[in-house]
This record gives structure tokens, C-alpha cells and sequence, in this order.
């Protein structure tokens, strides 16, 4: 039986980084963006809409469909990798925590997480970086896009980083972040080793030596299928990135997300005021 760890991060927060940190363990099998949760939510949708099943007992229906989701899970898994610990990268698993949690009882939820002035600058300079290519919210002739405020307005009211901290945010509100490690992306490159051994402590593995001077990149995926904003190279040598969102995004910007987003600060970020 194989045991999963889910990173189910805030983009452009390091979940890369910690899935290539993490795969310098040779017990792990890390992966790049994933889908197997939709494999299982197709399921889920056929398992509620079709008569086959509404007309069958109801509790045995529920059992088999928990059933399947744990052996598909497996299932997944056993033909893609020998390893016994499988970290699954995808933002979407702490959201169906208590679909999850019965048919993988005691989830493991990494959660990656930045101050979102960071997240935001990153998909401002990546913007910046591709005016070559076109957004597909970049409509000619119309407001969207064309300002620094439109796109953050954008960008905290849609995928991929709005529906992700929505569903952080939900997570607070519901209580399943107590379920969840979070990991703030600035202590993550400030002092990786103590971010590292708290991760292990939480996902009950024992402790390996990683080298933070050298995370070779293992996970590769084709980032022309995510957009420009989807850059998941990563840096060879774990560091610190320069704060410079005040300067990509400017500050009342800054200021006005840090007040319409109190509840993620005062979470998580309370002691750095």
C-alpha cells in the first residue's frame, strides 16, 4: 500500500520547489501538476448523476464509490512508480477534505503558501516578461488587462490564484486548515532545513538530509499547456527571491490587498506585522 502526501498549494508560492526538495528522497515519487483528482471527480459526478445508481441502495452505493476512489488512487500509483510514498501536487485536494478523508482516512495536505503582494507581483513581472503573447482575458479596446489594477482585480477573481485563496480561505473559515501544514514561502527559502524537518514531523516520514545548494530539477511538464503564468523551473540553490512587490505593483495596491485580505494576514502571517 502506498502513502500520499498532498501538496495542495497557493500558485506561484513554491510548491515546485517543494515537490523537487522532496524528491531527492528516494522514497518519494513526486509529481509535476496533476490530475488524478479529476479523474476522481469525474467519477464523483457519474457516481451522483447516473439512475444506475440512485435506483440501488443508497449507503452500499456510497460504499463501493469510496471504495473505488481509494483503489483508483492506488491503483494510479502502483502503475507509475515503485516508490511508497507518493506526493501528488494539486491545488484542489484540502477543498474535498471530507470526500478525501473517507476514502483516505488521515490526509497529509502540504500547503505552500506566500504573502499574495508576492503572488501577485510574480504574475505582474510574468505579464511583463511574455507582452509577445496574448492573455486571454486581454480583450483589445476594452479595459481588461490594461492597468496594474486590472490585472491583480483579474487575477484575485478567477483561477488560478483568486479561486485557490478563496479556497484557503474557506478552509479557515471551515476549520480544515487545522488539517493542513501550511508553509510560507519566505521561511521556506529563508531557512529551508527547519521548514523541512517540521514537514517530515507532520507527514510522519523520518528526516532526509536534503542539499539546498543543489535541488536538481526533477519534475518536468510543458508550460506552453498552462499559460505564460505557469513557470514551474525552478532555482538550483534554495534563497530567498528580493521582496520588490511594492515596486512591481506599487503601494497602494499592496496596502489595499493587505487590508480586503485580513483574514489570510491575521492567519498567517500575524507575526510578521
Amino acid at each position: 500500500m502506498k502513502k500520499f502526501v498532498f501538496n495542495t498549494s497557493l500558485p506561484r508560492s513554491g510548491s515546485t520547489l517543494m515537490q523537487n526538495i522532496l524528491a531527492q528522497n528516494p522514497r518519494m515519487y513526486c509529481t509535476p501538476t496533476s490530475g488524478v483528482i479529476d479523474l476522481l471527480l469525474a467519477a464523483r459526478k457519474y457516481y451522483t448523476d447516473l439512475a444506475e445508481f440512485k435506483a440501488q441502495d443508497a449507503d452500499l452505493m456510497q460504499k463501493g464509490f469510496l471504495s473505488l476512489c481509494a483503489g483508483g488512487l492506488q491503483g494510479f500509483y502502483e502503475g507509475v512508480t515503485d516508490k511508497p510514498v507518493c506526493v501528488d501536487k494539486c491545488r484542489s485536494w484540502f477543498h474535498f477534505h471530507h470526500w478525501v478523508e473517507r476514502f483516505n482516512p488521515n490526509p497529509k495536505y502540504i500547503v505552500c503558501i506566500r504573502d499574495l503582494r508576492g503572488i501577485l507581483a510574480s504574475m505582474e513581472k510574468l505579464w511583463r516578461k511574455n507582452r509577445d503573447r496574448c492573455d486571454p482575458d486581454e480583450v483589445n479596446g476594452t479595459l481588461n488587462m490594461i492597468t496594474v489594477n486590472n490585472r491583480v482585480t483579474r487575477w484575485l477573481n478567477g483561477p488560478p490564484v483568486g479561486v485557490a485563496v478563496a479556497r484557503l480561505i474557506e478552509a479557515i473559515q471551515t476549520g480544515v486548515v487545522k488539517q493542513c501544514h501550511i508553509v510560507r514561502f519566505e521561511d521556506l527559502t529563508e531557512d529551508p532545513k527547519a521548514v523541512m524537518q517540521r514537514v517530515y514531523e507532520y507527514i510522519e516520514e523520518p528526516y532526509f538530509e536534503h542539499n539546498f545548494d543543489h535541488v536538481e530539477q526533477s519534475t518536468h511538464e510543458n508550460d506552453q499547456l498552462h499559460t505564460f503564468y505557469g513557470d514551474h523551473r525552478i532555482r538550483e540553490k534554495v534563497a530567498p527571491p528580493i521582496p520588490d512587490y511594492i515596486d512591481v505593483l506599487g503601494r497602494d495596491i499592496c496596502n489595499s490587498v493587505k487590508t480586503n485580505y485580513a483574514l489570510f494576514y491575521n492567519t498567517f502571517y500575524g507575526d510578521k506585522r
